[in-house]
């Protein structure tokens, strides 16, 4: 992975972290905040509670003027109530909704909040872990693809050296044969000229030795000649 990339990463890892860090600190600040509204103007009246869970529950109470409210968001600090349960429940005069248990503080939410923060933390802890490990295993894996591709290329060029220096061979020992076949072209030249020249200089010999004969040298008598052997 490119390491810009990895960082930027990191970095959205790491603000999702703070984020669901400062919504945890927002949360128990709320809860405090809420506490001390319901405290500014406190009431205490039962209500039954009509559902129940780990995180929401919902009941109904009637105020002393006659009105019943069921707060939009349930209960504040709603663990370990059970539906059907009839309770105590502290409110505000001024605002009905903020309600609560009776004896229930906003210290009850700083575990909550902090076990959200801190699982908030492991699961980016966990993922900046995974996202730095898969950077290196990619990096390595790019690194040998890249060694594998330079000893490829490599190889590729020792072979075209290799067939360049064969060619060259060829080309010389061709050379050289060419230069032999001209050497035997004109060693065969110069015989064929020596040869022609020593038929040329016979036939002049013969010439010379025939016009000499024609000119100082007369032809017996053969008819005497022939009379001389039949008289011996």
């Amino acid at each position: 992975m490119n390491p810009t990339i990895l960082r930027r990463v990191q970095k959205v890892l790491l603000t999702l972290g703070m984020v669901v860090t400062a919504m945890c600190l927002v949360l128990i600040v709320a809860c405090f905040r809420n506490d001390a509204e319901i405290e500014k103007h406190k009431a205490t009246v039962t209500a039954d509670v009509v559902y129940a869970d780990r995180l929401h529950a919902n009941a109904y109470f009637q105020t002393p003027d006659g009105s019943v409210h069921s707060p939009r968001l349930g209960l504040l600090y709603p663990t370990e109530l059970t539906a059907g349960q009839r309770i105590r429940v502290d409110y505000s005069t001024a605002n009905p909704d903020l309600a609560k248990p009776t004896g229930r503080t906003a210290v009850l939410s700083i575990v909550p909040a902090v076990s959200v923060a801190v699982l908030g933390w492991i699961v980016v802890g966990a993922l900046m872990l995974g996202v730095a490990e898969f950077s290196r295993r990619w990096g390595r894996r790019r690194a040998a693809l890249r060694a594998a591709r330079d000893e490829a290329d490599a190889g590729s060029a020792g072979a075209q050296a290799d067939g360049g220096a064969r060619g060259e061979a060829d080309a010389e020992g061709a050379s050289a044969q060419a230069d032999g076949a001209a050497r035997d072209d004109d060693g065969a030249q110069s015989s064929g000229a020596q040869a022609e020249a020593d038929a040329s200089s016979t036939g002049a010999e013969s010439n010379s030795s025939a016009a000499e004969t024609s000119r100082g040298v007369s032809r017996p008598d053969t008819s005497a000649e022939v009379a001389g052997n039949l008289g011996r």
